[in-house]
C-alpha cells in the first residue's frame, strides 16, 4: 500500500484501537483515521466494572496507549464524532459533522450499546448502565459504603459489579430471571460455585427473578417482583447484555446477523470493508456464525483485520476465551463448551476445578475452570495448548489430577 491511500477506522474501542496500532506497527506510513463517538482514546473495557469501580485504576492505565504515543504515531483520532453513513461503491463515509472521507480499506469496529431495561425508559436518576468510561465513572460516584445496589442481570457485568460494590460495602442483591448465573456462558457447576461466593460475600442473590415494577418519581425507590415484594434500592444496575451496533452496516447492504457477517480474512460482504470485535460474526470450524464479546476477541481480532486490510490474508483461527474475577477469585473458559461433548471433572487446590469438554475423538475441545485468585491460568494455557494440538486424549487422564496437563501435552508432541 503507498502513502496515498487512506485507511478508516470506524468504533474507537480496543478492537479499533488494536487495528489502529497494529497498522502502524506492521508499516503501514499512510494515512490512518480513527473515529470514535466517546471523547477518550482507545481503552479496555474489562477494568470498568472492577478495578476503575473499586478506585484502584484510572483511564490512563486502562488505555491502548498514552497520549504522547498516540501522537507520535501520527493517527488521526477524530472523538465525539458519529459517522451517519457508509458508501461502498464511492468507498466514503459521512461524519454527522457533514464531512465525508474516502478510504481506501474500511474497518467496522463499531461495538454496541447496553440493552436498556423496558421498564426503565423514562428519565431515572439512579438508573445505570456499564459499558463506558463515563459511566463507570458516575457509578463509582454511587457506590458508596451501605448504598442498597440492585442489579438486574446475574451475567459477568452484573456480578463484576456486585463483587466490587461489596468490596465497597454496599448492600446488593441480585435479581437474575433465569434458573442460574451466567447460564449462556458457563457450565452448571461453575455457575453453582459462582452462586456460592457471592451468597457467602453477603449479596442478596434471586434467581427466577422476573421485574414487575419499579417504584418512586424520579428515581428508582424500589424494585417490585410478581410477588408483590418490594427490594429497597438506592442505586440500579441494568446488566442484561449488549446490543452490537448494526444499523450503519445494514443501511450500507453489508451482509447481517447478530452481527455483520465476515468471511475467514474478516472481510465483509463488500470490497475493501472488513469488521472486528463486539459486532463481528464469524463462522468456525462448525460452520455456525457467532459473535464473542470478550478482550481476547477484541485483541486477536483488532490486529488480524489490521494486517488483513494491509493484503496478508491470515485467516482468523484463534482459539476464543474469557476470564472474569469475583472477590479474590476467578473463571476462565478457552475453546468451545459444545452441549455433545464428553465432559471430564478434573479437581485442584482449594475447591478449584476444571471441566474439559472432549469430543467424539476424544480430542479436547473446550474447558472451563474455577480457582482462588490465578491458580488455574497456567493449566488453562496448558489445555489451549492441548485444544492446538488436537491429539487424542485419554479421558481417564485427563480426571486425574496427579497426572500433568504438561506431560499430556509433551506426549501429544511427541
Amino acid at each position: 500500500m503507498n502513502l496515498s491511500e487512506t485507511l478508516v477506522i470506524v468504533g474507537a474501542g480496543h478492537a479499533g484501537g488494536r487495528a489502529a496500532l497494529t497498522l502502524r506497527e506492521a508499516g503501514f506510513a499512510g494515512r490512518i483515521v480513527l473515529i470514535g463517538d466517546e471523547a477518550h482514546l482507545p481503552y479496555e473495557r474489562p477494568p470498568l466494572s472492577k478495578a476503575l469501580l473499586k478506585g484502584e485504576s484510572s483511564l490512563a492505565s486502562c488505555s491502548l496507549f498514552s497520549e504522547a504515543s498516540f501522537i507520535a504515531s501520527g493517527i488521526e483520532h477524530l472523538s465525539g464524532v458519529r459517522v451517519t453513513g457508509i458508501d461502498t461503491v464511492l468507498h466514503s463515509v459521512t461524519l454527522d459533522t457533514g464531512v465525508s472521507l474516502t478510504y481506501s480499506k474500511l474497518l467496522l469496529a463499531l461495538g454496541g450499546t447496553s440493552r436498556r431495561l423496558e421498564l426503565a425508559q423514562h428519565q431515572l436518576s439512579n438508573v445505570h448502565y456499564l459499558r463506558t468510561f463515563d459511566e463507570a465513572v458516575e457509578l463509582e460516584k454511587r457506590l458508596t459504603p451501605g448504598t442498597r445496589l440492585v442489579v438486574v442481570g446475574g451475567g459477568f457485568i452484573g456480578l463484576e459489579v456486585a463483587s466490587s460494590a461489596r468490596d465497597r460495602g454496599c448492600e446488593v442483591t441480585v435479581l437474575e430471571a433465569g434458573s442460574r448465573l451466567a447460564a449462556r456462558a458457563l457450565p452448571k457447576r461453575v455457575s453453582e460455585a459462582l452462586l456460592t461466593l457471592h451468597r457467602r460475600k453477603g449479596v442478596v442473590v434471586r434467581l427466577g427473578a422476573q421485574i414487575e415494577a419499579l417504584h418512586g418519581e424520579d428515581r428508582v425507590e424500589s424494585v417490585q417482583l410478581p410477588s408483590g415484594e418490594r427490594v429497597p434500592c438506592d442505586v440500579l444496575l441494568v446488566g442484561i447484555g449488549m446490543q452490537p451496533s448494526l444499523e450503519l452496516a445494514r443501511q450500507a447492504g453489508l451482509d447481517t446477523g447478530s452481527g455483520i457477517k465476515v468471511d475467514s480474512f474478516l472481510q465483509t460482504s463488500a470490497a475493501d470493508v472488513y469488521a472486528a470485535g463486539d459486532v463481528c460474526e464469524f463462522a468456525r470450524g462448525d460452520g455456525v456464525f457467532h459473535r464473542q464479546e470478550t478482550w481476547r476477541n477484541a485483541e486477536a481480532q483488532g490486529r488480524l483485520a489490521a494486517l488483513n486490510m494491509l493484503g496478508h490474508q491470515q485467516p482468523f483461527s484463534a482459539v476464543p476465551g474469557f476470564w472474569s474475577d469475583h472477590y479474590e477469585f476467578g473463571l476462565q473458559t478457552v475453546g468451545m463448551l459444545s452441549a455433545d461433548a464428553q465432559v471430564i471433572e478434573r479437581e485442584g487446590v482449594e475447591g478449584g476445578f476444571l471441566l474439559l469438554y472432549l469430543d467424539r475423538q476424544s480430542k479436547l475441545v473446550g474447558v472451563s475452570g474455577w480457582g482462588a485468585g490465578n491458580s488455574i491460568a497456567k493449566d488453562i494455557k496448558l489445555c489451549e495448548r492441548l485444544i492446538e494440538s488436537q491429539s487424542v486424549l485419554p479421558a481417564e487422564q485427563l480426571a486425574d489430577a496427579s497426572v500433568s496437563l504438561k506431560g499430556l501435552l509433551r506426549g501429544a508432541h511427541a
